[in-house]
């Protein structure tokens, strides 16, 4: 599995985003999320961290300094994305961070994009709606429109999480916002599952057009899982996935 050893990570070459220039904002020796995905490429959740949360004015000056760095080298980042070890809206500054970034963004390099990959789990508090709102790409994860599928695929940590509330938080958004789904099958704790059977991508799609994202972003396995009872999506079947939504008005990028 991978963890991100640094703050500031990259810049990387992202299937999804162009050159990302990466922001971890969790500890660098654990992984700590609200989700415990059995396909995450930084493993299953840990407990035990010896490394710090980074402050946000570590954050601050560890950004400004990698910008000036790359801006001296002539490179000039698609995009800074926060990603990292963990779900990042569970930065306790996780606002004022984003408020830091898009100063720095417009100073250094304002053609950038600023993206949060998030799991959608803390959409409901009210500073974390404002500071999604405020980027470019707010990308939220939807990974299946049932709940069972869901639960094996994302394990929850909170019990208040269900597909009828993911719903009803990402349609405040009001558009604002791109869905991310991992296109995925096999078999978690003995239950088989498969998210892109037919009933799943009905449900998917009319999910879709209740939220009525702004771009939607499907993909499959590319790294290795901790669960190895997963089969990959092939390209051929994402797309076909991908042109039931565009029928429907969704703007859709495929990554296999």
């Amino acid at each position: 599995m991978i963890l991100f050893d640094e703050l500031i990570f990259g810049p990387i070459h992202s299937r999804r985003l162009g050159l990302s220039l990466g922001v971890n904002l969790l500890p660098t020796d654990a992984k700590i999320c609200s989700f415990d995905c059995i396909y995450c490429e930084c493993g299953y959740n840990t407990t035990m961290h010896e490394s710090p949360i980074p402050k946000r004015e570590q954050v601050r000056e560890a950004l400004e300094a990698k910008l000036i760095e790359m801006k001296a080298e002539g490179l000039v980042p698609d995009v800074i994305t926060f990603a990292g070890n963990g779900e990042p809206t569970l930065h306790a500054e996780f606002d004022g961070i984003i408020d830091d970034t898009l100063v720095l963004r417009n100073t250094y390099c304002p053609t950038a994009k600023v993206s949060v990959l998030s799991n959608s789990t803390r959409i409901h508090k009210p500073n974390i709606f404002r500071a999604l709102n405020k980027v470019d790409n707010n990308i939220l994860k939807f990974d299946s429109a049932i709940d069972r599928t869901m639960k094996l695929m994302d394990c929850p940590v909170g019990k208040h999480i269900n597909v009828a509330w993911f719903i009803e938080h990402l349609k405040k958004f009001d558009g604002h916002l791109i869905i991310q789904t991992m296109f995925l099958k096999g078999e978690f704790k003995g239950e088989q599952f498969d998210n892109t059977s037919d009933l799943e991508v009905e449900a998917w799609l009319k999910a879709m057009e209740e939220i009525r994202p702004q771009q939607i972003m499907i993909y499959s396995l590319d790294r290795e899982a901790p669960t190895e009872t997963l089969v990959k999506i092939e390209l051929e079947e994402l797309e076909a996935i991908a042109a039931k939504a565009r029928l429907l008005g969704f703007d859709v990028s495929v990554a296999g």
